[in-house]
């Protein structure tokens, strides 16, 4: 498994990353256990949760599966999504980052988080209260370095120039939904990321499973897959437009011995501002297939290609 930097930062992580929004929601501890022992066992140092993801289960479940091999790897959190009913418990105010924080170390069972990441951007909180408070959860040791998720460019350069003026802790990545189906992230954050220096992980990678080959043109989704789950917003992802480009490049990718799912991975890997792909799993034996996945390296040329079969 190859590594990359985080953006400017001095941060490595490693190509492709382990998403764990399942855990607690789709798969239990035992299931959760094999799922992380494959994924260090192939080489992946960098595993994204979040507080709300199974109101806290998830970073309790990683936690207990990464036992004492914490150290060894990158562990990612994200706060500002609400956390129960009370108003407090949600947003990037200090007040609720200085809560969140330690609940969150507390349910990992660690000591310090790698990367802290705000979930959404908090609209009623203004950034400079939020990176005065992330640059002193970062002074106190808690936290090693901060992101953003799902920001859009012009938050990111606000939050930048905010940072940059205040002399606090600036951003390092971004993490925003992003795949051959969805490149909305090309309009402005990948050239924010760029100009700024931060390192880009994108979530959804395989568009919710479209870009696997599991779902199938006039066919409704099987029961146990999140389409199923996802009523008139999968209907609307599984349209004819998308099924064409699917199509056009399972047959792109099989031309060249590869699957969808392959194509999928390289082709993100194949811009600079990547640093790792974020995908969720949970059995062994898709973590195998997300590695091996990275190893592939498009060149320009096929690069051009692929893009205008998604255009």
């Amino acid at each position: 498994m190859e590594v990359r930097r985080l953006g400017d930062s001095g941060l490595k992580v490693s190509e492709t990353g382990l998403g764990c929004n399942n855990f607690g929601m789709r798969i239990g501890q035992d299931a959760a256990q094999i799922v992380v022992d494959a994924a260090i066992e192939a080489g992946i140092t960098l595993f994204d949760t979040a507080d709300m993801y199974g109101q806290g289960q998830s970073e309790t479940m990683l936690g207990k599966a990464l036992g004492a091999r914490r150290q060894s790897v990158v562990v990612a959190t994200k706060f500002g999504q609400p956390m129960g009913d009370a108003a407090h418990r949600q947003g990037a105010s200090r007040r609720w980052i200085m809560q969140a924080v330690d609940e969150s170390l507390a349910r990992l069972g660690t000591d310090y988080i790698d990367l802290y990441q705000i979930h959404f951007p908090d609209p009623a909180t203004p950034i400079d209260e939020t990176l005065r408070a992330l640059e002193d959860v970062v002074k106190a040791g808690k936290v090693r370095y901060i992101g953003n998720s799902n920001f859009t460019g012009w938050m990111i350069a606000d939050a930048d120039w905010t940072a940059r003026d205040q002399r606090l802790t600036r951003f390092v990545s971004a993490q925003n939904g992003y795949s051959l189906l969805d490149r909305k992230a090309e309009q402005e954050v990948l050239p924010a990321c760029t100009r700024f220096g931060l390192g880009f992980l994108p979530y959804f990678p395989l568009a919710s499973g479209l870009l696997t080959g599991k779902y199938k043109r006039g066919e409704p989704p099987a029961q146990d897959t999140r389409m199923a789950a996802w009523g008139e917003r999968a209907a609307r992802a599984l349209n004819d437009q998308n099924f064409d480009k699917v199509e056009a490049l399972s047959a792109y990718a099989e031309a060249r011995g590869r699957t969808l799912l392959d194509l999928a991975f390289a082709w993100l890997l194949g811009h600079p501002q990547v640093s790792s792909v974020i995908a969720g799993a949970t059995r062994a034996e898709q973590i195998g297939g997300n590695v091996k996945a990275s190893t592939w390296r498009l060149t320009s040329q096929e690069m051009t290609e692929i893009d205008a079969l998604a255009a």
